[in-house]
């Protein structure tokens, strides 16, 4: 296994939408900041300390069972094209800060199937990542605390006693953990409910933001929703918290939807098959348009309305209509009308094929 098999790979775990709660809570994400002691933040480091700190990093990760026994793989944005570093911000297994430079010590380890990964010489030294679909935050918690244990026994972590682990921004001091659920809502928005329930959770020491975290606008109804703090509670506490608020959400998710097919059935049923149509016959749709259009379908096969397409098969479509994977696949750069094209080709191709 190689990075790159995971970069071509069109599924990664998070996209199977048969987990717990598969149908409103799309992934759960665990991200872990660590820096090592003595070593400057990552956007201080020149060429020769960032060459140090990757070969400490290194030599730890040949030390681990998950490396030695071939399940991770770390590879350096030398060997990666800018192409292959968007792909993989487009399956949420690095940032978009992160997949800007082709640094040679800054790269990712992943595993086979994407669920476990570590950003290294991102904002911190190390961030570690497990990301895996429905409502898991426990299991993503273990998984990725399970490989913070192997790196900390081979490595000496920036800690303080008082004020726990030390990164690069102040926010994610303390814990370094950072816990979040990307969540399907179109029931909310179509019942005007999204900005009071947003604000509500505000009061409850979460953000949400869009599609690919911060920085980024809500688009096709999906939302990403985390925890703010990271100090002065404790990494169980946090998880516990999240999962309690995202039980809640999916809860009135489901009541707003019975609701929409009791009160408004037949102008659900008409958005629905209106959505589908144009996706089935479109010949030039941008990417704000097919991932609301995606987000009506997806609504539909939730509800029973249409039949034979598995949420699977719309969690790889959403990200197989980004920017890299379509020029991936038309092997050539693309302008945005091309793109447009491209995209309208590669869904009725995924919609003529799950028929």
């Amino acid at each position: 296994m190689n990075v790159k098999d995971v970069i071509y790979n069109n599924f990664v775990t998070w996209m199977d939408g048969d987990a717990e709660n598969g149908d409103i809570v799309i992934s759960s994400r665990i991200r872990l900041a660590r820096n090592l002691r003595e070593i400057p933040f990552p956007h201080l480091l020149d060429q020769a300390k960032g060459e140090d700190c990757l070969k400490i990093i290194k030599g730890a990760w040949q030390e681990s069972p998950a490396y030695q026994q071939g399940q991770m793989e770390l590879e350096t944005f030398d060997h990666l094209s800018s192409l292959d570093r968007q792909m993989l911000v487009e399956k949420h297994l690095i940032s978009p800060g992160h997949a800007e430079t082709n640094s040679s010590f800054r790269g990712v380890v992943l595993n086979q199937d994407g669920s476990l990964s570590t950003m290294i010489n991102e904002e911190d030294h190390l961030r570690i990542q497990c990301l895996l679909p429905g409502l898991q935050l426990d299991e993503c918690y273990t998984l990725a605390q399970g490989l913070d244990d192997e790196l900390e026994s081979q490595l000496e972590y920036a800690f303080d006693e008082r004020r726990g682990y030390l990164t690069a921004c102040p926010t994610n001091v303390g814990t370094g953990l950072r816990a979040s659920v990307m969540l399907h809502l179109p029931a909310m928005q179509m019942t005007g409910q999204t900005n009071q329930i947003l604000q509500n959770i505000g009061q409850l020491g979460m953000t949400v933001r869009g599609l690919y975290g911060e920085g980024t606008e809500v688009a096709g109804n999906f939302f990403q929703m985390s925890n703010q703090i990271t100090m002065g509670q404790t990494e169980e506490e946090i998880c516990t918290h999240l999962r309690a608020i995202t039980v809640q959400l999916v809860e009135q998710e489901r009541l707003l939807r019975e609701r929409l097919q009791v009160d408004l059935k037949y102008q659900l049923e008409d958005k629905i098959g209106r959505a589908y149509g144009i996706l089935s016959h479109a010949r030039i749709i941008n990417s704000n348009e097919a991932l609301s259009l995606l987000s009506d379908v997806r609504l539909g096969i939730d509800m029973g309305i249409l039949q034979g397409i598995k949420p699977n098969d719309l969690n790889e479509l959403v990200v197989a209509i980004r920017p890299a994977h379509l020029q991936k696949r038309a092997e050539e750069e693309m302008d945005a009308t091309g793109r447009d094209i491209k995209r309208a080709q590669v869904i009725q191709e995924k919609l003529q094929g799950i028929q």
